[in-house]
């Protein structure tokens, strides 16, 4: 939840107070913070102990997050695309 409300007062503060010249700025550091993220979670993974011997589980684990939320959002649309068009009288 914490995380949905600093999403929320970044868009806030960016579409309502953020200047456009800082523009190409802000993307830069965003790049810069991405790539950061990145090499902070690379050094703690490899930080473990038995890393190599757990990557094949931890692949499994990700590859789950992936599909189930991938496949459950796509049986969604699938049925409220049908509704809504059925409701519109174009698909039979």
């Amino acid at each position: 939840m914490d995380i949905l409300i600093v999403m929320f007062a970044g868009v806030l503060l960016g579409n309502r107070f953020f200047p456009p010249k800082y523009k190409e700025l802000n993307e830069k550091l965003q790049v810069v913070c991405t790539a950061l993220l990145i090499f902070t979670t690379g050094v703690s993974m490899g930080q473990r102990e038995n890393f190599l011997g757990d990557l094949a589980s931890m692949g499994w684990v990700s590859f789950l997050f992936f599909l189930i939320p991938a496949a459950m959002s796509t049986v969604f649309v699938f049925f409220l695309a049908k509704w809504f068009l059925n409701r519109k009288g174009k698909v039979k």
